[in-house]
């Protein structure tokens, strides 16, 4: 085999794996960032103490595998919760203070109940993201900013 054959052949050969794996990394589904929207206030009494719960829901909850919130007993407890679930979902204010956690959601649909309190006559910040901890993958995912009115 000539020399040209040869340089040929390999171009050949590595062209052809570079599109395999293209089409490979195309075909396996991406795990997207949450989109969070604002549902509402909600206002309740927390030990006699009037208080605003603001709901939120991630849009596109459909998006994530169930596999995501299910119940990861080998991986650190939530306080005395051992069953806890393998992604936890913090909210949190533009400025990246802890407003709320979340470590036993069970299924995507239950991403429809994310929520953060305050008492009434506090004022809430402009605006809040979430970020999911996938604990078992080592992977964090980060949503929009979401207002606090509608």
């Amino acid at each position: 085999m000539n020399s040209f054959t040869r340089k040929n052949t390999i171009l050949f050969v590595v062209s052809f794996a570079v599109v395999l794996l293209t089409q490979g990394a195309a075909a396996a589904p991406q795990t997207p960032n949450p989109i969070l929207v604002f549902i509402g206030p909600e206002y309740v009494q927390v030990a006699g103490t009037p208080t605003i719960r603001y709901r939120y829901a991630v849009d596109n909850k459909s998006q994530f595998p169930a596999d995501m919130f299910a119940a990861a007993p080998s991986l650190p407890p939530c306080g005395q919760n051992t069953k806890s679930s393998r992604t936890w979902i913090d909210l949190y204010d533009s400025r990246g203070k802890r407003l709320q956690g979340f470590c036993a959601l069970t299924k995507p649909e239950d991403l429809d109940k994310v929520w953060f309190s305050l008492d009434a006559t506090q004022v809430p910040p402009s605006w809040v993201y979430i970020e999911f901890n996938d604990r078992q993958a080592n992977k964090k995912y980060k949503s929009n900013l979401a207002e606090t009115t509608q």
